[in-house]
């Protein structure tokens, strides 16, 4: 499993939901930023790891 790649996916993942919640209209350093950015780098990981699985 290379970690490199798990871990680029979470960045790319928490800052995509963090600026998508901003796009919404939520303050960047808002509640719903910070919890977009959360779920974003939780669905980073997941997908990294699907890559590195394939």
């Amino acid at each position: 499993m290379n970690k490199g790649v798990i871990l680029l996916m979470s960045g790319v993942g928490g800052t995509a939901g963090g600026y998508i919640t901003f796009l919404l209209g939520a303050n960047g350093f808002g509640g719903w930023s910070i919890l977009g950015a959360f779920i974003g780098g939780l669905a980073g990981i997941w997908v990294g790891y699907k890559i590195c699985d394939y």
